[in-house]
C-alpha cells in the first residue's frame, strides 16, 4: 500500500538532519516514527480496554484490592519479605 505524507519544509529539514545524525535515510526515520506511534497507541487502547473490563467486573462483583495493601505488596517484591498477592475483598 503506497501512502504519501505532506510535510512542511521545517519538518522535512528536521527529518533530514536527524537522518544524517543517525546515518539512516529519511524514509527509515519516518517508518520508525510511524511504527513507534502505532505500537504506543495500540498499547494505550489495550490498556483502556483492560481498564473498562476491570471496571465492569468491579461493578458486577465489588471485588477489589485496597491501594495500601497493593503498595505494601509491591514494595516487598524481590526482598526476603516478599509475599503472595493480597486477597480481593468486597
Amino acid at each position: 500500500m503506497a501512502t504519501s505524507i505532506k510535510l512542511d519544509d521545517e519538518m522535512k529539514q528536521r527529518i533530514q538532519k536527524l537522518a544524517g545524525l543517525r546515518r539512516r535515510s529519511a524514509h527509515w526515520i519516518l517508518r520508525e516514527a510511524i511504527a513507534q506511534y502505532v505500537e504506543r497507541e495500540e498499547a494505550r487502547e489495550s490498556f483502556k480496554q483492560e481498564a473498562r473490563e476491570s471496571w465492569t467486573e468491579f461493578q458486577k462483583t465489588g471485588r477489589h484490592l485496597a491501594g495500601e495493601a497493593v503498595g505494601k505488596w509491591l514494595n516487598n517484591w524481590g526482598t526476603q519479605a516478599e509475599t503472595e498477592i493480597p486477597e480481593c475483598h468486597s
